[in-house]
């Protein structure tokens, strides 16, 4: 989008109702984690004032008051309480709840995150909402129908695998979004083959990143490891959850195999994701897996708990998104357990590796046999994403 489509009226004296009003939309943990760093980036800038949009699609036992406490966020100032349901159901009701709030409170920019449903209905309902024309948008543009501007934060990643849910989620909303912030090189490149203007792209970085050096400190000081009984560097993190991997006795029970063989050759620490103890029970495996001391089973733990549990690990074998990114900037071996990524530079730069329940033992053991991962950071992974984001949203809404 052009500069000189969006520009904001300056005529006026500065007050409160001059300043841009944006939400941030977040759904689960994961969600805050990267809102947060742009939620204090934005919250003292004289010109903004900043709105946190809790749908309440997942519910996560770590969304506690500590878990606010240490991101340093206030409880949500919209909260829609969603809740459960089938892909669809969710869709649809936040999309209803969200709607109403959008036409209570007129914001001028609404920034989804990630590729959760969430994401993809703010982003349906913002695109679709149509304020009096009266309105004295901050966003000046004919393109916009008198609605807010739409930004995504992490656009353009692509596993090409449409059988994810997360991969339609990703691909509806940044065909809608007015502004898509990447990550990375292939997310811009992504969107370009797609038939996104250049115009509209603006690489700033991995947001995760800024998160996990805000929290640095204190992740340093949980000493995980040392509460486990751990040395450090002696042990191998696990988590799971995607149904791929979790879903079938087929699936889940070679993995499990694996586990077994693994824990031969390294201690294994394996926070138990609900929906995978769920069915470790369901299908026999739990007592095996409980009987073997070189497998720790745990509950879910936060991401300052978690993370401090990774700092000091040998390598990481996941299912997970994030996890791939963070390794990355930390220089840890990762090991994913999936046929495809959407991070693909955490494998052409960094220090993830894909692999199977079959292949896990061998490339685990190829990770064992070697001094370290060789690897390099993303350009602009660096902990300064959300001030890349800020001005990006300054230079739109002042001309500045």
């Amino acid at each position: 989008m052009n500069r000189k489509d969006i520009t904001m009226d300056m005529n006026s004296i500065p007050g409160r109702s001059d300043r841009v009003k944006i939400h941030l939309i977040a759904a689960a943990r994961p969600n805050f984690m990267k809102i947060a760093p742009l939620y204090h980036a934005l919250k003292n800038e004289r010109w903004a004032d900043v709105y946190i949009v809790h749908t309440g699609q997942h519910y996560d036992i770590n969304m506690s008051d500590a878990f606010f406490r240490d991101l340093g966020l206030p409880e949500p100032d919209f909260h829609l309480g969603v809740g459960s349901g089938t892909h669809a159901e969710q869709t649809g009701k936040v999309m209803i709840a969200y709607e109403k709030i959008l036409m209570e409170t007129s914001p001028d920019m609404v920034i989804v995150v990630g590729d959760v449903n969430s994401t993809l209905a703010c982003s349906i309902a913002t695109t679709k909402i149509s304020y009096p024309s009266i309105r004295n948008s901050k966003f000046k543009s004919k393109n916009l129908n008198h609605r807010p501007l739409l930004a995504h934060l992490e656009a353009g990643l692509r596993s090409f695998d449409r059988s994810m849910p997360e991969e339609i989620n990703r691909i509806v909303t940044d065909a809608l979004s007015d502004i898509l912030w990447t990550p990375s090189p292939d997310a811009d490149l992504n969107l370009k083959k797609e038939g996104v203007p250049e115009e509209k792209i603006v690489r700033v970085g991995n947001i995760m990143i800024d998160s996990l050096e805000m929290l640095r400190e204190i992740i340093e000081k949980q000493k995980m490891a040392r509460s486990l009984g751990l040395d450090p560097g002696r042990y191998a993190v696990v988590t799971l959850h995607r149904p791929s991997n979790v879903d079938t006795p087929r699936s889940l029970g070679a993995i499990c195999e694996g586990l077994e063989e693994l824990s031969g050759y390294i201690q294994i620490v394996f926070p138990v994701h609900p929906r995978t103890m769920k069915n470790l029970v369901s299908f026999g495996l739990l007592e095996k897996l409980e009987e073997n001391n070189r497998i720790i089973l745990m509950e879910p733990v936060n991401y300052v708990r978690f993370m401090s549990l990774i700092f000091d690990c040998r390598f990481v074998l996941t299912d997970s998104g994030g996890i791939q990114e963070e390794t990355t900037y930390l220089g840890i071996p990762c090991l994913t357990l999936r046929p495809n990524t959407e991070r693909p530079v955490t494998v052409e730069q960094g220090t993830n590796r894909l692999t199977t329940a079959e292949k896990m033992v061998n490339d685990a053991r190829s990770v064992l046999s070697t001094d370290g991962a060789h690897f390099r950071v993303p350009d602009l992974w660096d902990g300064h994403t959300a001030s890349r984001i800020v001005k990006n949203i300054k230079e739109l809404a002042l001309n500045l």
